[in-house]
């Protein structure tokens, strides 16, 4: 009979995890199952060709990726084309969607679910033609997003370091104009969120309405951000206070700024824009999740 083969795609400069230890790890619980297990290491050259003629080599029944958000949209990417489900084994500076999947702490336990356990069908949102899988924002977030990419300190603390610089590099609140469900609207806002999913990954709760299969995504406008409540939600020290946002769902929206605004996707500094183009992209990938995330599950 022949072997189960499984990828193993990791990001070796994401976050401040040993992947080696993941690596080793991973080989030693796939010996248990006899399954093989092939590596791909990214290196920001070509690595979506690299891992497109891989999978036509070899046709792996599952991909494991050890990394971060930026990592697993890489890897997303890639394969959309692909019917295979994805374990997500989180290494990253930024593991936004794992919180959301509320995956666990350990590689072990990790494991287990990437392997064996249960998968959703999870949708994705495209923005000026570029996917997002978790959240992406305008405005204060945005320009962290960007600090942090220049700054030399990862992970959390990273974060932490840039909310000062990016508060006095911020200048003002910006005006938006959103159309969606056959409305338009305006706002000031000092942050807008498109959300496919419910929190940071710092744990804080930012969209208490997503879902990450029901075939919608929300707009957050955050009308109200001083400097305390920026820092505390960015460190996952409180939950987002009603009376500060607006919430829209829907599965289309035009969002146009009065001037240029700074904008990432899934922890990845894009630029400035004007105008976002938003649709949902329905059931776009099959990911591992533990038994106890939701009720509407496909087992294996």
């Amino acid at each position: 009979m022949q072997k189960k083969i499984y990828f193993l795609i990791f990001n070796p400069i994401s976050g401040d995890i040993d992947k080696a230890d993941i690596v080793f790890q991973t080989f030693a619980y796939a010996k248990l199952f006899d399954i093989e297990i092939i590596v791909y290491q990214t290196t920001g050259i070509k690595d979506a060709d690299a891992i497109i003629e891989l999978f036509k080599t070899h046709e792996p029944e599952r991909i494991l990726i050890a990394g971060g958000d930026g990592t697993v949209k890489l890897v997303a990417e890639a394969l959309e084309h692909f019917d295979v489900i994805f374990g997500i084994l989180p290494a990253g500076s930024a593991n936004g969607l794992a919180t959301d999947l509320n995956l666990p702490e350990t590689i072990s336990e990790n494991l287990s679910i990437a392997f064996h356990n249960n998968f959703m069908e999870m949708d994705m949102v495209s923005i000026n033609g570029i996917k997002s899988l978790h959240l992406s924002d305008l405005g204060l977030n945005a320009v962290l997003v960007k600090n942090y990419e220049n700054s030399t300190t990862r992970g959390k603390l990273g974060y932490a370091l840039q909310i000062i610089p990016t508060l006095l590099e911020f200048e003002e609140p910006f005006s938006i104009t959103i159309e969606a469900n056959g409305t338009t609207v305006e706002y000031k806002a000092a942050m807008v969120v498109v959300a496919n999913s419910q929190k940071y990954g710092t744990g804080v709760i930012i969209n208490p309405n997503g879902k990450m299969n029901d075939g919608k995504f929300e707009i957050v406008i955050f009308k109200n951000l001083d400097i305390i409540v920026f820092a505390k939600i960015i460190t996952g020290n409180m939950p987002v206070n009603d009376e500060d946002i607006e919430i829209i769902s829907t599965e289309c929206a035009v969002i146009t700024s009065n001037l240029p605004v700074s904008f990432q996707i899934d922890g990845e500094y894009i630029g400035e824009e004007t105008q976002l183009d938003i649709k949902i992209l329905p059931a776009q990938m099959k990911i591992a999740i533990p038994d106890f995330f939701d009720e509407n599950l496909l087992e294996l």
